[in-house]
């Protein structure tokens, strides 16, 4: 039985990577900072692993034979420890590797998934690449605060349009680029059904939570300013931006039908997922533990 480690595994795209591949004939390693910290359902072994500390390395590559791996939000300088934990890996015997990337990472040089795109292909790991759209999810574990307290979506994405992709569907290609052959050596374009602006998805929202929600296509700038007093760090707004700038060069909008090919259905619309999150947008739920964007945890 094959043992797959699951980096960011409690995570948007991470936490429900694990909870799939329970169901799937292989031993699942779910790769946390605080192991004892976290529940886990099923037969999962939790497993102390952070990118910036190589002695939890070892312990945790040991005896797998495929990773999940997911940049976490706090790294942008992944050759400082990103890069140097594939290699270990590799010479332990991670033979394969599944990288959540980002929807244009090969033509956006801001973006840290290019570099390790490109270290993957330089490798000797059979690979794949997930190219994700912007999570629908990245509404609640980003923004929710702005659009429950102020009704506001604040990103400096201008009219670009962007093929939200809904996090089930993202992982639901994870497991099977993990478990299944013939996506080796793979890069998929992993997107939603339709490309929207976000006066759309400010529309969306207003319809389905029943009141007000605006977008006024923000600078850069109010963006940067909005966003440190929200009291983000520099590293997290910086890749923040460049996804942002991604939507606004209009890099973002292209719709695939990669998913629908490998996993023989139709991915979700932001209509659907919005109906379906209403009450994770009221103001008095709990806020998302998990804070990231695409391509990280």
């Amino acid at each position: 039985m094959d043992t797959v480690l699951v980096t960011g595994a409690t995570g948007t795209v991470g936490s429900r990577v694990v909870d799939r591949l329970t169901d799937r004939d292989v031993t699942v390693r779910a790769a946390t900072r605080d192991p004892a910290d976290e529940q886990f359902q099923g037969d999962v072994e939790p497993v102390a692993f952070d990118f910036e500390k190589p002695e939890t390395w070892g312990a945790a590559f040991g005896g797998v034979d495929a990773m999940f791996l997911v940049r976490p939000p706090a790294i942008a300088r992944v050759g400082d420890s990103m890069l140097p934990a594939i290699d270990a890996g590799a010479r332990v015997g991670v033979e394969r590797i599944v990288l959540l990337s980002v929807l244009g990472a090969e033509q956006n040089p801001l973006l840290p998934h290019r570099r390790i795109e490109k270290h993957l292909r330089d490798s000797d790991a059979t690979w794949t690449f997930l190219r994700a759209s912007f999570f629908m999810e990245n509404l609640l574990a980003v923004h929710r605060r702005e659009i429950t307290e102020h009704g506001e979506i604040v990103v400096p994405a201008g009219d670009g349009e962007t093929s939200f992709v809904a996090a089930d569907d993202v992982a639901a290609m994870a497991v099977a680029a993990l478990t299944e052959s013939g996506h080796e050596y793979r890069a998929y374009d992993v997107t939603g059904p339709e490309a929207v602006t976000y006066y759309d998805v400010a529309h969306t929202l207003s319809d389905a939570l029943d009141r007000s929600v605006t977008y006024e296509a923000p600078s850069l700038a109010r963006f940067v300013r909005h966003s440190r007093r929200l009291g983000r760090d520099w590293s997290f707004l910086l890749v923040m931006a460049a996804l942002y700038t991604t939507a606004r060069l209009g890099l973002a909008g292209r719709v695939s039908d990669d998913v629908k090919r490998v996993l023989g259905r139709p991915t979700m619309s932001f209509r659907e997922w919005a109906k379906r999150n209403v009450t994770a947008f009221d103001p008095s739920a709990d806020e998302p533990e998990n804070n990231s964007l695409n391509g990280s945890e």
